[in-house]
């Protein structure tokens, strides 16, 4: 199958795993709904100035929202009130749970959690201290409420009820709380670079257009600091967002370069089983580095996967054409070796002992030249080849070996001949010799054949004995001619160093134990002393 020119997505993973992210969801949803809805809390908030400390309870989130709607102000006032506080995010609807949902969790998988709950300031019912401390900071003219702002007053809203600056130090207390939250948040939980842009906008339009009655010069101290620590975690996070970028765009070259390298190489350096398994463990690795890595941008990842899949086409192209050609060269080199088979099988059958081994032979050699195909037709059909090649030679060792056993009883007979004419030797009448030779060796031909084994040997040794002979009667017929005795003077020294020469090896033979070399330097070396006796004899 051919690549797509699509980068893998994170949804097919995604879809298939989505309780991290859930989970992830539903921890942010809760936390945003409990910074929109007022709580008290244990830990309190640190306030700016001389402003007294909060001494209520942490309660639940549900009461808390209870509490603040017992304590409302008018409409206007709640109106001008929600502008400073963050609005709740819906929860998401919970999907059905899966099994183990319900078990307890483990201490790894929660230190496994990318998020974890943090403890936030929240605020709480406005105490009478509050109040008090509050007031130096308000004035009430004509039904309206003022918040004091160094030298600066702002209209904050109308003034009603007994304590008509009550709710706007609560939203005060909010504003603050808001602050708290935010600065916490940024130790302990998982911002983006937006997330923080987000709230330092919210929180510095709160205090640009103050609604609260409180010290907010304290309170603007307080968000100064803040401020530089939220600028400050924002620089890194976008730091090592961009480092982590860089690094998941390095990862993906690496895997792309992998992949082009070896669509490159040459048809004849590739071991395409090899290669196949490294692409196809690259292509794991880039799914792996787009699940587990830093999200890259779309046109970078774009361009590298048009490379990497284009690679992989590339390789893929190339394999079904090296495999394509390489069915064709079988596929001849199988109809050739099973005619090959053929003339075996039919050459198998045959008595013609010698032809039919020479034409094996030839087979052989064919069979070698036809050259390699699929191993697995390649050994069925050599394994065919093998079997007819075996049964013919099984065949004529069989009849040479019935052969042999039939002629064996004519070893005796010939033998016993040739023994009768080397008793010739040494020649002392030549005339009595030659007549001798002639019977000993009708008998050696009317002793019949015998096997193939004892032929060499037993003609050997009669042919040594009838060169003697015929030595022996050209030598008679120039024994009065000075120049052939010279040249029979030069023989005789030729043969006793050819005489040295087989006593030296024969006892090296000897010395080694070669049966066969012994029995044959034997035989040589008795016929060229005959020779030797048979030249001196003449001078």
């Amino acid at each position: 199958m051919t690549p797509s020119n699509t980068p893998p997505s994170d949804s097919a993973e995604h879809e298939n795993a989505p309780d991290v992210a859930a989970s992830e969801a539903i921890d942010s949803a809760t936390e945003a709904a409990t910074a929109a809805a007022p709580e008290p809390a244990n830990e309190a908030v640190a306030p700016a100035a001389e402003s007294a400390k909060p001494t209520a309870d942490a309660v639940t989130a549900d009461e808390a929202a209870a509490t603040t709607d017992d304590v409302k102000p008018a409409t206007e006032v709640a109106k001008s009130s929600a502008k400073t506080a963050p609005k709740p995010t819906a929860k998401p609807r919970p999907a059905a749970p899966k099994p183990g949902s319900f078990a307890q969790a483990s201490p790894a998988n929660v230190a496994a959690h990318k998020t974890h709950p943090v403890k936030v300031p929240v605020v709480h019912p406005v105490t009478p201290e509050e109040l008090a401390a509050a007031k130096k900071h308000a004035e009430v003219v004509d039904d309206k409420v003022f918040v004091i702002d160094g030298e600066t007053k702002h209209e904050v809203g109308e003034a009603k009820g007994d304590e008509p600056i009550s709710p706007y130090v609560r939203a005060y207390s909010e504003l603050q709380a808001s602050i708290e939250r935010f600065h916490a948040r940024l130790s302990s939980a998982e911002l983006s670079p937006k997330d923080i842009d987000d709230s330092m906008k919210s929180i510095t339009s709160g205090l640009e257009t103050p609604v609260v009655v409180g010290d907010l010069a304290a309170l603007r101290e307080r968000f100064a600091v803040v401020e530089a620590e939220a600028t400050e975690v924002r620089s890194r996070i976008q730091a090592e967002r961009k480092a982590a970028r860089e690094a998941a765009i390095a990862v993906r070259e690496e895997i792309v370069v992998k992949a082009e390298a070896i669509a490159a190489k040459d048809v004849a350096t590739v071991h395409w089983k090899n290669d196949t398994t490294t692409l196809r463990d690259l292509l794991d690795s880039w799914k792996e580095a787009q699940r587990s890595g830093a999200r890259v941008p779309k046109d970078t990842e774009r361009a590298l996967w048009k490379r990497f899949t284009h690679a992989r086409s590339a390789f893929e192209k190339a394999r079904k054409h090296h495999f394509a050609e390489l069915d064709k060269e079988n596929g001849a080199v199988a109809s050739a070796k099973e005619a090959l088979v053929a003339k075996a099988q039919t050459l198998a059958e045959s008595t013609d002992w010698d032809r039919t081994a020479r034409a094996f032979k030839d087979l052989m050699g064919e069979w070698k030249n036809s050259g390699r195909g699929r191993r697995s037709t390649d050994d069925a059909l050599w394994k065919k080849f093998q079997k007819a090649q075996d049964a013919f030679f099984d065949a004529r060792r069989s009849a040479s070996d019935a052969e042999d056993e039939a002629l064996a009883g004519n070893v005796e007979a010939k033998e016993a001949a040739v023994v009768e004419a080397e008793a010739l030797l040494p020649i002392k009448d030549l005339e009595l010799t030659k007549k001798a030779l002639h019977t000993a060796q009708d008998r050696f031909e009317a002793a019949g054949q015998v096997p193939r084994g004892d032929i060499a040997r037993l003609t050997k040794r009669m042919s040594a004995v009838e060169k003697a002979v015929r030595d022996a009667e050209e030598s008679a017929w120039t024994s009065r001619n000075p120049e052939l005795e010279a040249r029979a003077t030069g023989a005789a020294a030729q043969l006793q160093a050819a005489i040295s020469k087989l006593e030296a090896e024969l006892a090296e033979a000897k010395a080694a134990k070669d049966t066969k070399a012994v029995k044959s330097l034997t035989e040589d070396l008795t016929a060229r002393t005959a020779w030797l006796k048979q030249i001196e004899g003449l001078s």
